[in-house]
């Protein structure tokens, strides 16, 4: 399985778009400042994933995501 996942900083107050095959092996890594963007915080809380059968179809999710503005994307969260 691949998850397209949103992590937010509320110090940054940012969201991060991502996919990957271990949710919470990249969380981790998104707090303990091994991830270059994210590595400025470390209060990284996941918000938002939904899962995909292929590789695929998690990157077409994933480039889906990063083109929304944020009320966009905040309303996909709320839902």
């Amino acid at each position: 399985m691949f998850y397209v996942y949103i992590i937010f900083s509320a110090s940054k107050d940012v969201y991060y778009k991502g996919f990957t095959s271990n949710l919470n092996d990249r969380l981790m890594k998104h707090n303990s400042g091994e991830s270059t963007y994210t590595s400025s915080a470390s209060d990284w809380v996941l918000v938002y994933s939904k899962s995909f059968e292929t590789k695929t179809d998690a990157l077409k999710e994933e480039k889906r995501l990063k083109k929304l503005n944020r009320i966009s994307l905040e309303n996909l969260i709320k839902k």
